[in-house]
């Protein structure tokens, strides 16, 4: 009678383990566990830790809640101004509603992949090129908004969008770049000219100084030849004032000897007489006259 006792408890408990096993569930921590029985959703969602089913009456199905990291395939499109360009972009979209997110659509991650390229070729569609490069983050918004609308009742919620690379045909880039070049030269041109319109006016601001010292050009020369000098050359060009030679010619050229008295030309009046050199100084009476002595 014992030994029948005996028997059947370790029958009771090797029952009682296999049903355990059979029945025991482990749901991780980032993960939530969806059971179905007999074909109908329990409304309690199993959370993280170990739970229990009936076995051969319930199913358990987990659904992760992290956040999906979804790669959009490159879609090519026509801009609104009429370029054609290949766009890649990327999804980051997570779970909310783990019951909703199996019992509203088959598959959730492919029913999202689908929606981000038909937005992305909406986007596309909609934007001109000039936006597409250089104004992402308003059209990531925009396809961010796009794609979450019919996410929700399906128990999703996108996290971001972003577009990654836009490829544009070789002569579109050639032509891009024409244009960049042309207005770099054009931008260039116009600080030459006015670099060249600030230095005219300074020089003729210099050239009044100088005109008002005539002094100052003769330092300005000096000061020329000794930067020039500084360099070490072996030959050295040197400006010659054109004025200064005019000067040292007046000096070269002989003084005219005065009339002796009692001849016509010393009558003559001083207005009437030729200007062609410096006047002679008044002689005085009783005081000799000398000519001028040169080296």
């Amino acid at each position: 009678m014992v030994e029948e006792l005996v028997a059947a408890g370790v029958a009771l408990v090797s029952a009682g383990a296999v049903y355990v096993m059979a029945a025991a569930r482990v749901v991780k921590q980032y993960e939530r566990g969806v059971v179905f029985r007999l074909g109908k959703l329990r409304p309690e969602v199993r959370g993280p830790g170990l739970t229990l089913i009936v076995p051969g009456v319930d199913r358990l199905r987990k659904v992760n809640m992290q956040i999906v990291t979804m790669p959009v395939p490159g879609q090519e499109g026509i801009t609104r101004d009429n370029v054609t360009v290949r766009v890649d972009a990327v999804v980051y979209f997570k779970v909310t509603s783990p019951a909703e997110a199996v019992v509203r659509v088959e598959d959730y991650r492919f029913a999202v992949s689908q929606m981000a390229q038909t937005s992305l070729r909406s986007i596309i569609g909609k934007s001109e090129l000039d936006d597409l490069l250089a104004d992402r983050e308003k059209l990531n918004q925009g396809l961010e908004l796009m794609i979450d609308s019919p996410a929700v009742e399906w128990g999703v919620t996108i996290d971001r969008v972003e577009i990654k690379d836009v490829s544009l045909p070789e002569t579109m880039k050639r032509s891009m770049a024409r244009q960049a070049e042309a207005d770099r030269e054009r931008r260039a041109r116009v600080i030459n000219a006015d670099a060249e319109l600030q230095a005219s006016k300074k020089l003729a601001e210099a050239a009044k100084e100088m005109s008002e010292q005539p002094a100052a050009l003769q330092l300005r020369l000096l000061q020329t030849v000794v930067a020039v000098a500084a360099e070490k050359n072996s030959t050295l060009v040197l400006p010659f004032p054109v004025e200064l030679l005019r000067f040292l010619e007046r000096a070269q050229q002989p003084l005219p000897a005065p009339p002796a008295p009692g001849t016509p030309a010393a009558e003559k009046p001083a207005a009437e007489r030729p200007s062609s050199g410096p006047a002679a100084p008044e002689m005085k009476s009783g005081q000799a006259q000398t000519s001028p002595v040169r080296t």
